[in-house]
């Protein structure tokens, strides 16, 4: 009998399906193992595998100067994410709006931030601010942008959660004689996080990564102090193994973290 399309898009994969994705997945493990192989093989013909270039993580010196630009990262991070997840959410309460005074500009803020490159903002900071007369520390020459870029994007995140959650949570809510403002901060936004965890986890990981952008205005994050080390050493590739590893450990855990928010309350 053959599988109507809603079938074939939603329903359980048939055996034929799992046994072709198994081997599908075990051809690109292979893939991606060869790939790793003969990477490896042309670092180790570099000489960039040697001992010498990775004694030097023997030293605590070494791994103190890391952990140091690691917690410059997790600064300007957690900061980021705290400023961006506040204001994505009153951007989208500006959106959604039923006054134009309020929609217009939060619908011009979200679309300018999220058409502006993360290190044009960092620029504008860095160079044009001073000019005027405004100064910041380079903790805020990077956090600032990172997180007013990060806003406008959660700000839609929101928005299509809120759009999410079906109409009929509303109207229940009201005939129980709610407010507006009830109806959403009780019934519509903690049923709409359920929904756009993965899509959060996914920004935060994205914050992470752009702090990377603290070269510019030499912020003491993990990537700057990744560059003394190589600088230093000579040590290209180990340094970035490491530094990439640690990259992975951190976003690891905020997966981790987003899952467990994620899960439905028993």
């Amino acid at each position: 009998m053959s599988r109507s399309l809603e079938d074939t898009l939603f329903g359980a994969p048939s055996p034929r399906t799992r046994v072709l994705t198994r081997a599908l997945s075990a051809i690109a493990a292979a893939a991606l193992l060869v790939l790793a192989a003969g990477i490896a093989w042309r670092f180790h013909s570099a000489g960039q595998l040697e001992a010498r270039y990775w004694q030097f993580f023997a030293w605590p010196t070494t791994w103190a100067f890391l952990a140091k630009g690691l917690l410059g990262t997790l600064a300007s991070a957690a900061m980021s994410a705290a400023i961006a997840l506040s204001l994505g959410l009153v951007l989208m309460a500006g959106r959604l709006s039923r006054w134009r005074l309020l929609r217009w500009p939060s619908v011009a803020a979200i679309e300018f931030l999220r058409g502006t490159p993360t290190l044009l903002l960092i620029y504008l900071c860095f160079l044009v601010l001073p000019s005027v007369g405004i100064k910041l520390s380079t903790y805020w020459m990077l956090t600032l942008p990172i997180a007013f870029s990060t806003a406008a994007v959660v700000a839609e995140v929101y928005r299509a959660g809120v759009l999410a959650v079906p109409r009929g949570q509303t109207d229940a809510a009201r005939s129980l004689g709610f407010t507006g403002t009830q109806v959403f901060f009780a019934i519509v936004f903690p049923q709409a996080l359920r929904y756009i965890v993965p899509a959060l986890v996914a920004q935060l990981v994205i914050v992470v990564k752009d702090t990377t952008f603290g070269y510019v205005v030499t912020y003491g994050e993990l990537m700057q102090n990744a560059r003394v080390l190589i600088a230093n050493y000579h040590s290209l590739v180990p340094v970035y193994l490491v530094v990439a590893a640690l990259y992975c450990l951190v976003n690891y855990g905020i997966s981790r973290a987003g899952r467990r928010l994620g899960r439905p309350v028993h």
